[in-house]
C-alpha cells in the first residue's frame, strides 16, 4: 500500500490580507508557521513519517515543508523543488484585494476567475514586473512555458507530468511521499486521485496546514483519503477558503 501526504502551505501574509497571490513569493505568517508545526506533530503522532518530499519554488511552501519535517524529525530526507508544483498563476489579479476585486468586477465574475475550471483571469503583459519572465528562478525555462495567467485546467496540464515522472516512481518503490504545495496545484492532484469531474472540481477547497493522507493500491488508485486530526476542524478550514472572495 503506497502512502502519499498532501500538505497545503500554512497561512501566508497575503492569505491574511486576502490578496490574490499566485506566483508572488510571500512568506508565512506566525500562524502559518504554527500550522506547519502542527502538521508535523500530527504526522509524528500518526507514525506517518515521510521518506521523500516535493515542494514548489515558492517560499511559503518551502518553509511549510521545512517546519513540518523538522517537527517530525525528518528534516534530513531528500527534497525536490519544482516550478510545476507552484500555485496557479492569477495573471493580472496577482496582488489585488479579493473583496475589492469582487466589488469592482462583480462577485460572479471573480468566482469564475477563481473557480472556473477553464476560464483564466486577465493575463499579464510580458513587460509587467509580475510576469515570471522577470524572476531569476525561472531563467532557465523556455519563455513559452511561463504562464501569464492560468486556469485550473492549465495547472492540471503542467502539474501532471511531474506527478508521473517524479512522484509515481517513488510511490511504486514503496516510499512515503509528502508533497507540500498550494491550493490549486494540490487541487489538480486531488482531482486526479479522487476522479473529480471538471464540473465538480470548482467546489473543492483544501485547507491550509492540515495533512491530507492517501493510501493507494498497487496501481496507485485511491483506497482511502482523509485529513489528519479533527475532521470538523478541517471542514471549517476548507469553508473559510471558499469564503475568501467575499470577506476582508
Amino acid at each position: 500500500m503506497a502512502q502519499l501526504i498532501l500538505l497545503r502551505h500554512g497561512q501566508s501574509t497575503w492569505n491574511l490580507e486576502n490578496l490574490f497571490t499566485g506566483w508572488t513569493d510571500v512568506p508565512l505568517t506566525e500562524h502559518g508557521m504554527s500550522e506547519a508545526a502542527t502538521a508535523g506533530r500530527l504526522l509524528r503522532e500518526a507514525h506517518l513519517l515521510p521518506e521523500v518530499a516535493h515542494t514548489s519554488l515558492l517560499r511559503r511552501a518551502i518553509d511549510t515543508l521545512n517546519i513540518t519535517l523538522a517537527e517530525c524529525d525528518r528534516g534530513w530526507i531528500p527534497v525536490d523543488r519544482h516550478w510545476r508544483l507552484n500555485e496557479r498563476h492569477y495573471g493580472a489579479l496577482q496582488g489585488l484585494d479579493k473583496k475589492q476585486t469582487a466589488a469592482e468586477h462583480g462577485a460572479d465574475q471573480v468566482h469564475i476567475w477563481r473557480r472556473s475550471y477553464n476560464t483564466p483571469p486577465p493575463a499579464l503583459a510580458a513587460d509587467d514586473e509580475r510576469h515570471p519572465g522577470h524572476d531569476i528562478r525561472y531563467a532557465d525555462l523556455a519563455p513559452e512555458i511561463l504562464p501569464a495567467t492560468e486556469c485550473l485546467e492549465d495547472v492540471v496540464e503542467r502539474m501532471m507530468p511531474y506527478w508521473y515522472d517524479a512522484i509515481v516512481p517513488q510511490l511504486r518503490a514503496g516510499k512515503v511521499v509528502i508533497v507540500a504545495a498550494h491550493g490549486n496545484s494540490l487541487r489538480a492532484l486531488v482531482k486526479h486521485l479522487d476522479g473529480i469531474s471538471d464540473e465538480e472540481i470548482p467546489n473543492l477547497n483544501i485547507p491550509t496546514g492540515i495533512p491530507l493522507v492517501y493510501e493507494l493500491d498497487g496501481d496507485l488508485h485511491k483506497v482511502s483519503g482523509a485529513y489528519l486530526g479533527d475532521p470538523a476542524a478541517a471542514a471549517a478550514a476548507a469553508a473559510s477558503v471558499a469564503n475568501q472572495a467575499s470577506t476582508g
